[in-house]
């Protein structure tokens, strides 16, 4: 049986008012809303509700990483979610952005501004007891705007957290126009989805994501939190779940470049993904992650490092392995001990320095120093390497044309046969391109006969299809 929510304090009154205006829907034969209901379509009729008197649901997963944001507003939340503090607080979220909980998000102003133009155009959700499901960010946008109801669908009687969670779900994963979940709550959904003992491949049927996508992410999410965890300063601030929000597209590229690399270098892939994080951690845009490859500390950056940079790292040691007496395998080398203590200075910097007063003035501006340092370091080390990879781009460039162009002589053979026996062959055209290639050929042959001293076959060849008799 699933677990029940607490009733709200005006839950009673709430349902009250809803059977009366259920019942006046259904006599009216009134306008429905059709929900994804326990694994069949349901059918609900819509009423008109106060907006003052509905409830924002604190399990909604569209603010979910940001309720950490105000540890204090977020345990009176876990406390007395129905409270007018606790209300209030979610109110406050649903305005923000998900990146920058400073700002008041763009979608909500957009909002804001089109139920002000054109009314509610699609009706909301909610529980007898007067919690809403689905429409909390309406909620608040009409709240905001002074406008005294809502029309919502109603659930049946006998709704139950876990129902809630489901509806919520399948309504956002429709892809509508609803405001999409961030990046990191939908990372939290999921994972929540998976705790309650749901399968994989059912939980990526629900986000209309292949199972190897979810995995991916959900080894993102991992690597997320356990930078959370590395970033721990002595004064004990951290690092957020919303502080990645805006690195999607590079952790996601993160995770398959590192996956592609342990298959053949476990140890070479650490050191990427340690490197990839400290720029993550110092904001470089992904084309510059790309070129951070396995040995980019230690071919760019270990050198380079200021003294305040360069921790101290021990040598390798010695792994035991539970139930397995006398049996142990080494340690993280000392090259991946070093980009990982590198990363976790970054990690704990960046901690200090968006964590308000939770800090001391002086240690968050050693803090700001400290990032200013690194990313002075790590610009030289990406102009390197970037130098680095046109250099290898430009070895390869030349072959790479001629592949090319054969390709292109071969197509050429295949439609110059069908050109003529459909006779329509251009034969002057087809003339001038041939002494176009000679010309192209004779030059290319001039740079050969300069660069080798001892030419194999197909420099022989060139040389002697362009010398002129």
């Amino acid at each position: 049986m699933a677990v029940k929510f607490g009733v709200p304090p005006e839950g009673e009154r709430i349902r009250s008012l809803v059977e009366e205006r259920l019942k006046q829907a259904m006599s009216e034969n009134g306008g429905k809303i059709t929900v994804d209901w326990r694994g069949e379509q349901k059918h609900l009729y819509v009423i008109s509700m106060p907006v003052d008197m509905l409830y924002f649901n604190p399990d909604t997963h569209r603010i979910r990483a940001q309720r950490t944001l105000d540890p204090q507003r977020n345990q009176v939340l876990e406390q007395t979610p129905w409270s007018e503090s606790a209300q209030a607080y979610l109110h406050d979220l649903l305005r923000q952005k998900a990146s920058d909980p400073k700002q008041t998000d763009p979608d909500y102003t957009a909002l804001m501004e089109e139920l002000d133009d054109f009314g509610q155009r699609e009706p909301g959700i909610i529980s007898p007891d007067g919690i809403i499901v689905d429409g909390n960010t309406r909620c608040a946008a009409l709240r905001d705007l002074g406008t005294k109801d809502i029309r919502v669908g109603v659930l049946p009687a006998d709704t139950s957290r876990r129902d809630i969670n489901n509806v919520e779900l399948a309504l956002q994963l429709r892809r509508d126009k609803r405001r999409d979940y961030s990046y990191i709550n939908r990372l939290i959904a999921i994972e929540e989805e998976l705790a309650s003992g749901r399968r994989e491949e059912d939980v990526a049927r629900d986000f209309n994501i292949k199972v190897k996508t979810l995995r991916q992410d959900r080894w993102v999410y991992q690597m997320i939190n356990e930078a959370i965890e590395r970033s721990k300063t002595s004064d004990g601030a951290q690092l957020r779940l919303v502080d990645f929000e805006e690195h999607q597209e590079k952790l996601r590229e993160l995770q398959r470049d590192f996956a592609k690399k342990a298959e053949t270098d476990p140890e070479a892939a650490e050191q990427l993904k340690e490197s990839r994080l400290a720029m993550v951690v110092l904001n470089y845009p992904k084309t510059s992650l790309r070129l951070a490859e396995a040995d980019f500390h230690s071919r760019y950056l270990n050198e380079r490092l200021p003294d305040e940079l360069r921790p101290q790292v021990q040598a390798p040691g010695t792994v035991n392995i539970p139930g397995l007496p006398g049996v142990s395998l080494p340690d993280a080398a000392v090259s991946v001990k070093a980009a990982q203590a590198l990363t976790d200075q970054l990690l704990q910097a960046k901690a200090a320095s968006v964590a308000g007063d939770k800090v001391k003035a002086e240690e968050q501006a050693e803090a700001g120093r400290l990032i200013t340092s690194a990313r002075k370091t790590f610009d030289v080390a990406v102009k390197l390497a970037g130098q680095n990879a046109q250099l290898e781009k430009r070895k390869i460039a030349v072959q790479e044309r001629l592949t090319d162009a054969a390709d292109y002589v071969r197509q050429c053979a295949t439609e110059f046969a069908e050109a003529k026996a459909k006779r329509v062959l251009d034969e002057d055209a087809f003339d001038d391109a041939l002494l176009e290639l000679r010309e192209s050929l004779a030059r290319l042959a001039r740079q050969a006969s300069r660069t080798f001293s001892s030419p194999g076959d197909g420099v022989e060849w060139l040389l002697a299809a362009t010398r002129e008799d």
